[in-house]
C-alpha cells in the first residue's frame, strides 16, 4: 500500500460562526480559504481555515452547530488538535492570547517540543507546538494576516485521541493505515507516517475507567488523512475495509474526494485526496470572502442564505 502521507484537515464543531471566525482569523491569524456549507446539513456553515493557499495539511475546518450541549470527555474521541508555530514563536503567542483573554494553560514540553495548551471560545482544546520540523513542509504565508509572518500558524500538527482499550487502536493503526510507533511519555504513545514530522503523526492514550465521550460544542468531529488521488484512496480503502473497518463509499466533497470510518475505539477518521484543492473555484487572491457551494447545492442557494447567519470580517487585531 502506498503511504498515507499525513494528516490533511481536521474538523471541529463549534458554536456561534462569528466568534468561530473572530477567534481563528482574528485572534490566530489564520486564512478564511473557504466559507462553504456542510453538505449533509446545508444550513450550518462549513468553515476551512488554513495557510493562504490552502495546502493540505493546514486545514483546520468547523461545523458551527451552536445549538448543541458542550461535548463530553472520555474515550472514543479525539481530544485536541495540535498547530504548528514556528521555533522561539511561544513567547509572542502567549502574549498575543493573553491579550485577548484567551483560557491559556501552562507550558509544556512534549516528546522535545516545547508547547502552549490552550481552549478555544467554545471548548476546544487546541495546542500550539514550536515545531522545527514545519519548517519543511510547504507553506505559504496569508500577508493580510494580524500576526507578523515569522510567527504565523504554519499548519496541523497533530492530534491527540482517548481509547478505551488501547491495542485495538494501535494494531489497527499499524496494520491498516501503516502508522508505526514511535514514542512513549506521560501516558501517551505516539504513532507516526513517514518521518514521524510536523503532520505525519497522531498521540493516543487510553483511558479504560472514563465513560464513552460524546461530540458537542468544542470537540473534534473527525480526523483526515492525505492520499494522493483516487487510486490511492481506493488502496487505503480496501486496507481499512480488510482490518475491520465499515468504509462509506466515495463522497465527492468537490475540492477532495472522501471516505469516512471509525477506528476500533471510536473515532471517525476520514481519506480525503489532495485534489483539486480550494483554488477549483474561486481566485486564490480571493478564497473564502464569498458563499460558495458545490454545483449540486447551487439551486438551493437562496434558502441556504437565508439559513446561515452573515458573518463579517474580524477587526484588523
Amino acid at each position: 500500500m502506498q503511504p498515507i502521507r499525513g494528516l490533511h484537515h481536521v474538523t471541529a464543531i463549534s458554536g456561534p460562526a462569528q466568534e468561530n471566525l473572530d477567534f481563528y482569523a482574528g485572534v490566530l491569524g489564520m486564512r478564511l480559504v473557504k466559507k462553504s456549507v456542510n453538505q449533509d446539513d446545508p444550513g450550518t456553515y462549513h468553515l476551512f481555515y488554513a495557510d493562504a493557499e490552502g495546502h493540505p495539511g493546514s486545514d483546520l475546518t468547523f461545523f458551527p452547530w451552536a445549538q448543541l450541549a458542550p461535548s463530553r470527555d472520555g474515550h472514543g474521541l479525539s481530544t485536541e488538535v495540535s498547530l504548528a508555530v514556528p521555533p522561539g514563536s511561544l513567547g509572542f503567542w502567549a502574549g498575543r492570547l493573553q491579550r485577548y483573554g484567551v483560557r491559556v494553560g501552562n507550558a509544556e514540553v512534549r516528546f522535545g517540543e516545547h508547547v502552549l495548551p490552550m481552549m478555544d471560545p467554545h471548548g476546544l482544546r487546541v495546542a500550539l507546538v514550536e515545531s522545527a520540523s514545519s519548517l519543511g513542509r510547504p507553506f505559504t504565508p496569508w500577508e493580510s494576516s494580524p500576526v507578523p509572518v515569522e510567527q504565523q500558524i504554519r499548519g496541523l500538527e497533530s492530534a491527540r485521541m482517548s481509547e478505551a482499550k488501547l491495542d485495538q487502536t494501535t494494531t489497527f493503526l499499524e496494520s491498516a493505515m501503516g502508522f508505526r510507533h514511535i514514542g512513549t511519555e506521560n501516558g501517551w504513545l505516539r504513532y507516526g507516517l513517514g518521518e514521524g514530522t510536523s503532520g505525519q503523526y497522531v498521540d493516543v492514550r487510553e483511558l479504560p475507567a472514563a465513560r464513552r465521550g460524546a461530540w458537542g460544542t468544542g470537540s473534534i468531529h473527525h480526523i483526515a488523512w492525505r492520499v494522493d488521488d483516487d487510486a490511492h484512496e481506493a488502496e487505503v480503502r480496501q486496507s481499512v475495509a480488510s482490518a475491520g473497518a465499515h468504509p462509506t463509499g466515495v463522497i465527492d466533497r468537490f475540492w477532495f474526494k472522501s471516505v469516512y470510518f471509525r477506528e476500533p475505539g471510536g473515532v471517525l477518521f476520514e481519506l480525503a485526496t489532495d485534489g483539486p484543492g480550494f483554488a477549483v473555484d474561486e481566485d486564490p487572491a480571493h478564497l473564502g470572502e464569498t458563499l460558495v457551494l458545490p454545483p449540486w447545492l447551487e439551486a438551493d442557494r437562496a434558502a441556504i442564505e437565508a439559513a446561515v447567519p452573515k458573518l463579517t470580517a474580524p477587526a484588523h487585531l
